[in-house]
């Protein structure tokens, strides 16, 4: 089932795409006609348009897709050092006994939850630039903080404060890149952004094996050292995102050594053609809270709450699975948590290829929900540890690639600048609820089954499954009033829901 293409009426284009060279003579209508500006049809200088557009798309992935999968992995990267302090000596220093750990997860949730909206209409009023750089140095101040309490209490203040600095990073970042791109360039866009936290996160995996063999050195525990370091690069990327993250397209002369004018141009007319939202109407809270009475967006925070039950399962408790439920010892739990998330970069890469390629939404979450069912089968009614480990590949690259795709089927279906803010901040606030309950259904004294968690599991793509089904037959019915001219979509005209 494909996107329909559509133009507004009230359209203000150039009139045809510039080169990237800047113009110094004027068009010519012959020129012109061809789409080229500066060079006769038979010019070696003649650029394409579609290659014009593959050229600025490319300087967009570099600068903005980069950046934004280093920044969104942030949130993984904590759980990667906490997941893999976990399995170290910290919980009898801090005394993180009961259910303290889980405690200390979901509280870092519960803060991030309560500003994320403040936080995300924070990026349109301070602009990326600003607002990335500041919340990202004081993740990693906070990050490098937390190496040197001594107490649970101590602990789980900072994972409040950690939590606040968090909230934005995230729907800000899905929000930037949805205003970049049309929506049939989208899945793999934000699939470049798992890619890049999923590696971090691997490779986190890897760098705290190495950090934990320091225990002693300097009177510091080796998960000191970790929080530590990883604190430090963090402050240091903080600095560095001020000059590469780059501003929303109609902003885009802010950025650091970024796109030309004629480029500028040609950004912000794609997305004109693509759904004519690129400008933010003034700020008041009562356009950005008048959202919430669409019912899409209920439907698409439920989707996302269903996901991170399974993705705060498996990123949070992956070590302790692996130590308690397979018998791996501590360091082998650690390392051992890394190829699953190198792994999950091939399934959301070619799922988002395909699903960018033919237009296609649902389907690809289907797919991806399968898979995880079937991965969570192997986890948790075989007893082979072979078997089971495999198991944690399949529902690892199952959730990472749905990540991709539930964001580029909300960032289809919806129009407007402050309605994808706020789509955006409730997305990730319910994401955010399902981490709440995600920390609590990997039960210790269930080892080694997990069978709460399996089922629950399990149970959650059932339901994503039956979301997709009640969208795909809402979105075909409005679709067909909208070709009978019986409706307006999105109040754009010439608007279709993607599905």
């Amino acid at each position: 089932m494909a996107e329909a293409s559509q133009t507004s009426s009230t359209d203000s284009l150039i009139s045809q795409p510039a080169t990237i060279r800047p113009v110094r003579t004027p068009i010519t209508q012959e020129q012109a006609s061809y789409g080229v500006a500066n060079s006769p049809p038979n010019s070696p200088d003649t650029t394409p348009q579609a290659e014009v557009e593959r050229r600025l798309r490319l300087k967009v992935d570099l600068r903005l897709c980069t950046i934004a999968g280093i920044l969104c992995s942030l949130d993984l990267l904590d759980s990667g050092v906490i997941s893999s302090a976990s399995v170290t000596s910290m919980l009898s220093d801090l005394d993180l006994k009961g259910n303290r750990y889980s405690i200390s997860i979901f509280i870092f949730t519960i803060s991030s939850i309560a500003f994320q909206l403040p936080s995300t209409i924070a990026v349109r009023a301070f602009g990326p630039r600003v607002w990335f750089a500041f919340t990202t140095f004081c993740f990693g101040l906070i990050t490098l903080c937390t190496a040197f309490v001594h107490t649970w209490k101590q602990m789980i203040v900072l994972r409040i404060l950690l939590g606040m600095a968090m909230s934005g990073i995230y729907p800000g970042l899905t929000y930037l890149i949805s205003t970049w791109y049309t929506r049939k360039e989208q899945q793999l866009r934000f699939a470049y952004l798992q890619s890049g936290e999923v590696i971090i996160l691997a490779t986190g995996s890897i760098v705290n094996f190495g950090l934990n063999q320091l225990s002693g050195k300097g009177g510091l525990a080796g998960w000191r050292w970790m929080f530590l370091v990883q604190g430090l690069i963090t402050c240091a990327l903080g600095i560095v995102t001020y000059w590469w993250i780059v501003d929303f397209p109609e902003n885009a002369g802010n950025s650091f050594m970024f796109l030309t004018d004629e480029e500028q141009k040609l950004a912000v007319a794609r997305i004109r053609r693509d759904r004519d939202d690129v400008k933010a109407d003034t700020f008041s809270l009562s356009k950005t809270i008048k959202h919430a009475g669409d019912i899409k967006v209920y439907g698409f925070c439920c989707m996302f709450f269903l996901l991170n039950l399974v993705s705060t399962s498996l990123s949070y408790f992956l070590p302790i699975i692996l130590q308690s439920g397979m018998g791996f010892s501590e360091n082998k739990s650690i390392l051992l948590s890394a190829p699953p998330y190198y792994y999950a970069v091939i399934p959301v890469i070619l799922s988002s290829v395909v699903g960018d390629k033919y237009s296609l939404r649902g389907p690809v979450i289907v797919f991806n929900s399968v898979c995880l069912i079937i991965g969570f089968c192997m986890l948790g009614f075989t007893s082979q540890v072979t078997v089971r480990y495999i198991g944690t590949y399949l529902a690892t690259g199952a959730y990472v690639s749905n990540w991709a795709a539930l964001n580029a089927y909300q960032a289809n279906n919806i129009a407007g600048q402050w309605k994808r803010a706020f789509t955006a901040a409730a997305i990730t606030a319910c994401n955010g609820a399902g981490g709440i309950a995600g920390s609590f259904i990997v039960r210790q004294n269930e080892a080694p089954r997990y069978l709460t968690a399996v089922w629950v599991s399990i149970a959650s793509h059932i339901l994503m499954i039956g979301f997709v089904a009640v969208f795909s037959v809402y979105f075909f019915i409005v679709n067909r009033r909208q070709s009978n001219g019986k409706a307006i979509l999105e109040r754009t005209e010439g608007f279709r829901h993607t599905y």
